[in-house]
């Protein structure tokens, strides 16, 4: 997601300035220098947006998923339906090989 936001971020901004720089009339150098000073400025804001958004995306799926597998856990334990829980095994080893650990 950064690279991608920033990608967009950026080639928005030069064509911004392109646009700004054509119908204002201004010199071509001019123009192109500013559009790549504002492509390399929005594209490291870019980054850092999709950075932050991906962390933030990626924390809130993570929480969502375990708060809903512990509830399906507890729901088994409940109902009588999961003898594979132990609580002094590792819930990341497969149930066969939990008596083994």
């Amino acid at each position: 997601m950064p690279r991608s936001l920033a990608a967009s971020l950026s080639a928005l901004a030069m064509a911004l300035v392109v646009l700004r720089g054509a119908a204002g009339g201004e010199p071509i150098e001019v123009v192109t220098a500013e559009a790549i000073v504002a492509m390399l400025i929005f594209a490291v804001v870019g980054y850092v947006a999709g950075w932050i958004a991906d962390y933030l995306v990626r924390d809130s799926l993570e929480q969502n998923f375990r708060a809903r597998m512990d509830w399906y856990r507890k729901e088994l334990v409940q109902l009588g339906l999961d003898p594979a829980v132990d609580s002094t095994s590792d819930p990341g080893q497969p149930p066969e090989n939990r008596e083994a650990a």
